[in-house]
């Protein structure tokens, strides 16, 4: 009888098919499975000439990749680690029992570990390589929703204290405590990076490992020991930033990265492929970007089973059944799993005889078995030329039982009854009696029993205890102030630059010096000319794994496009989230690996902090140093581009991270200064912050800088231009980077029409005098008794005459983060509203921020205090072209 193959065509001569088959195993047998896959790749090629359609084969059985016959011999002892994991299982557990015990709602996971806790184990005990191997061991992005599990192991190495443990998500508790998630910056040496469920690790590893390689290639660090190990979720695997950079990995052929998806098949929620497979979805994605896959799916319970199914209808089985399925057989009995999975044909049904209902109730799935998840390791870190992704079925709260394993809920398990407890308790052998299970009590064998003996023993082996993180800061000398002088002279007026010019001659500067040059770190997504960075492409190159096999088009030209093995330069593509994943890996180095990379990452501003905001954040809780540069910034500065492309609030968006210092120059030599302090600060004095400095690509005269302003550029303000004496009305006008000329062309005005003398002060940073403002109002609160201190604008404004006056390319927002302070009151203007195509003269006059608005508004507060008659600003407006009845920008 004719057969029906995989693609539905029939099988008209079976014996024809046999022979082939039987060839096909001479080979393998007599020649290897080399000489095997040579042929059929000629057979394939063979067909596709001749005009067959080869199917796309972007999966494999769903099966482990490795067979038993090629499994290596796992070393230690195992029933050491077997009581390992059972000690970490437990302590895990407890701590997050006991933790919403002490104050409901506190949160905390118990499940996500309790599916991975093998997988973490194997890796601890045999692959993980501590910060004292060579080369300065392996880095290891956990996975966040396990940091229960990394505690608790951590607790028995004796590197965490009950105490902590017990306030577990109580941070503030007496004798301490921990953070929910993997977060450096509350646990400085103790997570190394920060990750959960975002996406974010994911990524971030990627241009870890490619960043190594960096460091390799340019001779600055030998990167060659040290592996990236990523662990996530299948279900976090649905954000973009998960698989968005997956290609990158293969085409750099980051051997050097290992990504580990437990692969639990559930979200928070449910299922995450109910009516699919998740694992088969992740291997074509993977396999199809140039990824070694290696999939752990069975047991060694399944291996006998798979080798009794001669007809493969195991297998075919094993593919028929939906995720959604598998956690129903998860939580079902061993006679329900016979009915309806071996039950589905008299051979699979026949192959479960051999097995009792309880045997095949515990038949394990891939990730709770040490031999197995042994041989994927050991597999991919000896694979060459391509990153290797390990997809591991699970089951999300094993261990847990009725109580948690399997189910929907397990997710949101927080708490425990008795009945789970004492059953936790059994099943893995610890020993406490009823009363202290019941009480959830941390148990640690002592310092000489043989677990932690093994325990420390393994960890010694590898190079010391992980996660750690290393906080000591590599000496550096930030250049001299001076240094940077000949950016203090200003431009003639028939020379005219702009702010982003004028850094990229800063940077220019900081890359030819002979001490710190080699160390910069210039990030661009691929807009280096739009930022007219292109010189430095013939002097630098833009690293590439591969350098350059081709003649670019430009080869004859003086800025050509070049590639280069040991570029400095890390050209991204168009990809914010890639080039601020290798900001935070060069930003780091100073800790991952004793380093100081010192990165300039340089972009649209619109597309920084509202794009990439989360990694912004990211790179915060990492600790990371450098600079961010938000180019074509302000709303009216970037003329033509419209809507998406004007950014309005990037000031608002970057004073909500703590540790950013965010500056809006408007000169060259403000640009000098902030980043001279800037290295000053992070590298020299080893702050943990980094810089956001907006630059345009308006070209005007630079100025040249007044005597003694340092101070008030890196505090946020300082009079800039004083007004003409002999004036009865004054004003204070405060503007910000390029606006400062709408500000200063209002100067004139108001001196020559309206016998008004306005001081014009550059606004270098609103964010810095907010937060002076904000530590001062607290302490004279807590120090009711001491004399009042003054915040910083409010000493500079209290002495000056007349209203003040804010004019900013941004939302009135980001000056009024300072009008609780200003002595008077604040006057703001900015640019509320939609961006829109046009010409800066006309978004400036949309916006209501040219020269003639400031001087409307400086009238009208002067008008507001009694000090001139509301018909001279009627008068004015009409005089200046304003029209009164336009719609205000914010609902235009």
């Amino acid at each position: 009888m004719a057969q029906k193959n995989k693609n539905g065509t029939h099988d008209y001569d079976p014996q024809e098919t046999q022979e082939w088959i039987d060839s096909l195993d001479y080979v393998l047998h007599e020649k290897g499975p080399e000489r095997a896959l040579w042929l059929l790749d000629q057979l394939e090629a063979k067909a596709r000439r001749t005009g067959v359609e080869m199917p796309s084969q972007q999966t494999t059985p769903y099966c482990n990749t490795i067979p038993p016959e090629k499994e290596p011999a796992k070393p230690g002892d195992w029933e050491m680690e077997r009581r390992i994991k059972s000690l970490v299982r437990w302590n895990a557990m407890a701590m997050v029992v006991r933790a919403n015990k002490e104050e409901d709602g506190i949160g905390g996971h118990i499940s996500t570990y309790a599916s991975s806790a093998t997988i973490l184990e194997v890796g601890f005990n045999h692959f993980f390589k501590g910060p004292r191997a060579e080369g300065g061991g392996d880095h290891v992005y956990f996975q966040g929703h396990a940091s229960p599990g990394i505690y608790a192991r951590a607790f028995l190495e004796g590197r965490i204290t009950e105490q902590q443990l017990e306030n577990f998500r109580r941070e503030m508790g007496k004798g301490g405590g921990l953070s929910s998630y993997p977060h450096p910056w509350l646990m400085p040496d103790f997570w190394q990076f920060p990750t959960v469920s975002m996406g974010l690790g994911p990524i971030m590893s990627i241009y870890h490992a490619r960043f190594n390689r960096y460091l390799h290639h340019r001779g600055i660090k030998d990167t060659s020991n040290n592996r990236i190990w990523a662990f996530l979720g299948d279900g976090e695997c649905d954000e973009p930033e998960s698989l968005g950079s997956i290609t990158l990995a293969a085409r750099e052929n980051l051997d050097n990265l290992t990504w580990v998806v437990n692969c639990n098949l559930q979200r928070l929620d449910g299922p995450v492929r109910g009516n699919g497979k998740i694992i088969q979805e992740l291997e074509a994605a993977f396999r199809g970007a140039g990824w070694n896959v290696i999939k752990v799916i069975w047991g060694s319970e399944w291996d006998a089973l798979l080798a009794a199914d001669t007809k493969g209808l195991l297998l075919k089985r094993m593919m028929e059944v939906v995720d959604g399925q598998y956690q129903k057989y998860s939580v079902s009995s061993g006679e329900y799993v016979r009915k309806h999975f071996f039950g589905a044909y008299p051979e699979t049904l026949e192959i479960a005889e051999r097995l009792s209902d309880e045997q095949v109730q515990r038949i394990r799935r891939g990730g709770h078995d040490p031999i197995k998840m042994y041989a994927a390791y050991h597999a991919a870190i000896h694979h060459k030329g391509q990153p290797t992704v390990i997809l591991v079925k699970t089951i999300k709260g094993y261990g847990l039982g009725e109580y948690g394993e399997g189910v929907n809920v397990a997710h949101q398990q927080k708490k425990l009854q008795e009945p789970a407890l004492l059953h936790f308790r059994t099943r893995f052998g610890i020993s406490l009696n009823d009363e202290e299970a019941l009480q959830a009590k941390f148990y640690k064998p002592s310092d000489d029993s043989p677990e932690l003996k093994y325990l420390r023993q393994q960890r010694e082996a590898l190079g010391g205890y992980l996660p750690h993180r290393n906080t000591k800061t590599p000496k550096f000398s930030a250049p001299k102030l001076s240094e940077f002088k000949e950016f203090f002279e200003g431009t003639p007026k028939d020379k005219a630059s702009s702010t982003t010019r004028s850094f990229r001659d800063i940077l220019a500067k900081l890359m030819n010096h002979p001490e710190i040059g080699k160390f910069i770190v210039p990030i661009i997504p691929d807009e280096a000319r739009t930022f007219g960075m292109e010189g430095m492409f013939r002097k630098y190159g833009i690293y590439s794994c591969l350098g350059q096999l081709y003649d670019p088009v430009d080869a004859g030209s003086l800025m050509p496009y070049k590639e280069a093995k040991n570029g400095q330069i890390l050209e991204e593509g168009i990809s914010e989230a890639g080039a601020i994943s290798s900001f935070i890996a060069a930003g780091t180095s100073y800790s991952v690996h004793g380093v100081n990379m010192i990165p300039f990452f340089i972009f649209y501003s619109m597309f920084g902090f509202q794009r990439i905001g989360d990694l912004i954040w990211a790179a915060a809780d990492s600790r990371t140093k450098g600079f961010l540069l938000g180019a074509t910034a302000g709303r009216t500065t970037l003329n033509g581009e419209g809507l998406q492309h004007e950014d309005g609030h990037s000031h608002i968006l970057a004073a909500t991270v703590p540790n950013v210092m965010a500056y809006d120059p408007a000169f060259a030599y403000e640009i000098a200064v902030i980043i001279q302090n800037g290295l000053k600060r992070m590298y020299e004095k080893g702050e943990d912050i980094f810089y956001y400095l907006t630059l345009q690509n308006e070209d005007y005269a630079m100025a040249p800088m007044p005597k003694g302003v340092e101070e008030g550029i890196l505090k946020g303000l300082y009079k800039f231009k004083a007004g003409p004496k002999n004036k009865k009305l004054q004003a204070q006008i405060l503007g910000s980077a390029t606006i400062i000329n709408c500000a200063l062309d209002a100067q004139t005005i108001l001196a020559e029409r309206y016998g008004v003398s306005a001081d014009i002060w550059s606004a270098t940073s609103y964010k810095q005098l907010r937060y002076d403002a904000m530590e001062v109002t607290r302490w004279n609160m807590l120090n009711p008794t001491q004399k009042p201190k003054k915040p910083y604008v409010t000493e500079l404004l209290e002495k000056e005459k007349g209203p003040v006056i804010a004019a900013s390319d941004y939302m009135r927002l980001v000056p009024d983060q300072i009008a609780s302070w200003v002595p008077g009151g604040l006057t703001t203007l900015g640019t509320d509203g939609f961006g829109r195509s046009e010409s800066r003269k006309n978004l400036r006059r949309h916006f209501e921020i040219d020269a003639e608005c400031i001087t409307i508004a400086t009238l009208h507060a002067l008008a507001q205090r009694g000090e001139i008659k509301p018909e001279i600003v009627a008068k004015a407006i009409k005089d200046l072209g304003v029209d009164p009845k336009k719609p205000f920008s914010l609902f235009a």
